[in-house]
């Protein structure tokens, strides 16, 4: 969490969860007492408004007092930033910079020079920037936090039940310059060059085959077919306003591109030490589906896949972790799903 609102509204105006426990524990209180609950408004839309206008709740009230809690608590973020980004004087601070919001102030900016009144936006976004900006900053929030803890999860565990594999990954991660060693000498707080990072061949496959095998989101991305009618792969005529969908968890389960795909086997994203051909490469490349694709695809999977490197690879420098209790690991069924137990416990072993 503290990662992505940094990226979205610098670090002085994003959370502080890690030091902050009793906004923590306030905050993902309010975020999961409403998961329940989101099938209505987002399956059954106008059925909820129906009711509720003859007094009758699908949703409990309090799921409404805590949407509005959260979105309280992001539009004080936004209107932080905002009295930073308009203060004299630009901040020195790189981490103070706020990426997200800035793309986004620049971006509606753009469309009201170049288009004003006669953008699609006229009457939406550029009519109400502030609360168009805000509900695009809780997008964010929401997807950006829960995907990656639960995908840390996953890695966590199985790097716990291969203490050789976690030998393996060490070992890699020591190259790195400079090192992500807490005992490290090194006096400054840099941390090594994105671009090694991402030259780890075994950080790089147990991130990969762990997406593979318990996508963050496995559950089906819905879509409307457009008017009249559309072909899509085998299928041909199919009628404008069909719902049709796609779920991570059965793309990821192609037998014939993911031998065994009920096993965790980070060896088939290392190449040269898998066996595969060129058009095999390509195959389980396209057929991976963590992130979705095309024009709504994920647009924050370069920063997920960062924070999620930088992380394995902090812990795994200095640790060594072993399983404790991992109780209720298997995924549930739904949307956006981690561990049934809703927990992991570890125990970390300094090396």
């Amino acid at each position: 969490m503290d990662f992505i609102t940094a990226y979205q509204f610098g670090l002085k105006n994003g959370s502080n969860f890690l030091q902050n426990e009793a906004e923590r524990r306030r905050w993902f209180s309010l975020y999961h007492s409403r998961k329940t609950y989101t099938f209505f408004n987002q399956e059954l839309p106008r059925l909820t408004k129906f009711f509720k206008l003859l007094g009758l709740h699908l949703c409990p009230t309090w799921v409404d007092e805590a949407n509005r809690e959260l979105e309280a608590w992001c539009q004080k973020c936004c209107d932080a930033t905002t009295s930073s980004l308009n203060q004299s004087g630009k901040d020195s601070d790189v981490g103070n910079q706020p990426v997200v919001m800035e793309a986004m102030l620049a971006g509606i900016a753009k469309e009201n020079k170049t288009k004003g009144v006669e953008s699609v936006l006229s009457s939406t976004t550029l009519q109400y920037p502030e609360l168009s900006i805000a509900s695009e900053m809780i997008d964010h929030l929401a997807a950006g936090h829960e995907t990656s803890g639960i995908t840390l999860t996953y890695i966590s565990w199985n790097l716990s039940r291969d203490l050789a594999l976690q030998n393996k990954l060490r070992k890699e991660l020591l190259t790195l310059s400079p090192k992500m060693s807490l005992s490290s000498p090194t006096s400054n707080k840099s941390i090594p060059n994105p671009k090694d990072i991402d030259a780890l061949p075994i950080l790089h496959a147990v991130i990969m085959e762990t997406l593979r095998l318990h996508a963050a989101i496995p559950g089906t991305q819905p879509r409307v077919t457009p008017y009249p009618s559309c072909t899509l792969g085998q299928y041909r005529n199919i009628p404008g306003g069909t719902r049709v969908q796609a779920q991570g968890h059965s793309v990821h389960r192609n037998a014939e591109v993911y031998p065994e795909p009920e096993k965790w086997d980070y060896m088939r994203w290392l190449d040269g030490e898998n066996g595969y051909t060129e058009d095999q490469r390509k195959e389980r490349d396209r057929w991976f589906w963590a992130f979705s694709s095309g024009g709504r695809m994920c647009v924050g999977s370069n920063f997920a896949m960062h924070e999620i490197k930088l992380v394995i690879a902090a812990v795994y420098s200095n640790f060594r972790t072993h399983i404790v209790n991992d109780d209720g690991i298997e995924q549930t069924d739904g949307y956006t799903v981690g561990p049934a137990s809703n927990q992991l416990i570890l125990r970390f072993e300094k090396v």
